[in-house]
């Protein structure tokens, strides 16, 4: 074998470590639900998830970044650059959100508001966020760069993915998840912000 890793090995692994980061926020939103968020430990969250406190800090740097709906991006990526080619980047990426949100229904739907909800009240969640929201801007503009065959380092495109990051920004801060809010925005900004 020589140390050479397949795509096959390289694909599992990368499953397998998705596998266990949703184990653990899993097992954490379980325990949030049950003893409140305050007295929720990461201990605890590792004994019910299975792994040792050490993995935990593998995939998430404090119990805030938790809440972080980081396991949506990978989705909305996918089907952003899927989109039919006719579509300019807004609302190519509104038809991704618009087929995200519609996999998402019933307890599901209620779990992702209550966290968010959840997310938007700790203070001590707020350096996550953001440090979330640099992470957002960085894969639209790679998606925004893959989609219009243009240089990622062109800084109209982390411009255009700074805005419809800001979109999002203020459809969620301090309400509840609302779709329609997020597409209202979209539109708005695609219109060309007509103030």
């Amino acid at each position: 074998m020589g140390g050479v890793t397949t795509d096959d090995e390289m694909g599992l692994r990368e499953r397998k470590k998705r596998r266990t980061r949703e184990t653990v926020r899993l097992a954490a939103y379980e325990l949030f639900e049950k003893n409140g968020y305050p007295d929720t430990t990461i201990e605890q969250i590792a004994e019910l998830a299975d792994v040792s406190p050490r993995t935990f800090f593998r995939y998430f740097p404090n119990k805030a970044a938790l809440l972080v709906p980081d396991q949506l991006m990978e989705p909305i990526i996918e089907l952003f650059l899927a989109a039919p080619p006719e579509l300019r980047p807004i609302p190519a990426y509104r038809h991704a959100l618009e087929q995200v949100f519609a996999g998402m229904a019933g307890p599901e739907w209620g779990e992702e508001i209550a966290r968010q909800q959840l997310l938007y009240t700790l203070p001590e969640a707020a350096g996550a966020l953001y440090n979330e929201y640099v992470h957002v801007i960085d894969l639209i503009t790679d998606a925004l760069a893959t989609r219009l065959n243009r240089p990622a380092d062109d800084p109209m495109l982390r411009i255009t993915a700074g805005a419809m990051t800001g979109v999002m920004m203020a459809a969620l801060h301090g309400t509840p998840m609302s779709p329609e809010s997020i597409f209202a925005g979209l539109d708005f900004l695609d219109a060309g912000l007509p103030l």
